[in-house]
């Protein structure tokens, strides 16, 4: 009986390092499927004003009543990610009030390390997650379907003042096909469609950012919610299934595989 668990050991390591040197020989071909957000040739630099790419993800410039600004991304963050990442972020604001939101896309290359855990993004700036939930975002264009996302409640002291502040980041992913909140699932179907198809699923990993005085959590996301429904169409590419009374049974509650909108291909 010992013999047998270490013949199954042994041939289970065996599966593993197989697949693990399958999946570095896919890799090194670069066989990337398509991106689900919109990438043209427009640069993209640091907080140093270093040139860090010359095309990036293409945020909306022009949202009706909103100011709006290129942002420039951290110099760690380009450090710490790999060279062929493409970034999008884009910071929004409305004249006369202190209403302000951060949209950031991160678009993976060949390296599917450019995706982390999303949680980080908020541990790096010392806010204290309160609340995590799961919301499904409706968008009309081009028809009615919802896009399933996670909306994380965080809090913190600012240190100069000692005055509480909350925030509200909400995210989701998508390959050239497909939606999802899930990083699991995110990482499972990566790695099925690159036994299955010798192609890596181009993941992009968005969000939304922004703050509040403590007690407006509701009203602030009701919001941003709208702000969604504005811009997130200008730049992604990939919808899910129809919602509503056109939507087929088969199609209800399923959000995970999605189809292209008729916009053009990155």
């Amino acid at each position: 009986m010992r013999t047998m668990k270490w013949v199954v050991v042994v041939l289970a390591l065996g599966m593993m390092a197989a697949t693990a040197g399958w999946l570095n020989f896919l890799k090194g071909r670069h066989l990337l499927g398509p991106a689900g957000v919109r990438v043209e040739q427009v640069p993209i630099y640091d907080g140093k004003t270093n040139l860090i790419s010359r095309q990036s993800v293409v945020l909306p410039a022009n949202v009706p009543g909103v100011f709006s600004v290129q942002g420039l991304v951290d110099p760690s963050e380009v450090a710490a990610l790999p060279q062929d990442t493409t970034y999008g972020l884009r910071y929004y604001s409305v004249p006369g009030t202190d209403s302000g939101v951060q949209l950031s896309v991160i678009l993976m290359g060949t390296d599917h390390t450019s995706i982390h855990q999303p949680q980080y993004c908020l541990y790096a700036q010392n806010w204290n997650i309160t609340r995590e939930e799961r919301v499904k975002l409706r968008m009309n264009r081009p028809y009615p379907y919802d896009v399933p996302a996670i909306r994380l409640t965080g809090s913190q002291i600012i240190p100069k003042t000692g005055r509480a502040i909350s925030c509200l980041y909400v995210y989701w992913f998508v390959s050239g096909e497909k939606i999802t909140a899930e990083e699991g699932s995110r990482l499972w179907s990566m790695w099925k469609t690159m036994l299955q198809k010798g192609k890596m699923e181009r993941w992009a990993y968005i969000s939304y950012f922004v703050t509040c005085v403590p007690g407006e959590e509701q009203v602030t996301y009701e919001r941003l919610e709208k702000f969604i429904q504005t811009t997130a169409p200008e730049f992604q590419l990939v919808t899910g299934p129809r919602s509503g009374s056109e939507q087929s049974g088969a199609d209800r509650g399923k959000f995970f595989d999605g189809a292209r909108s008729g916009m053009d291909k990155p």
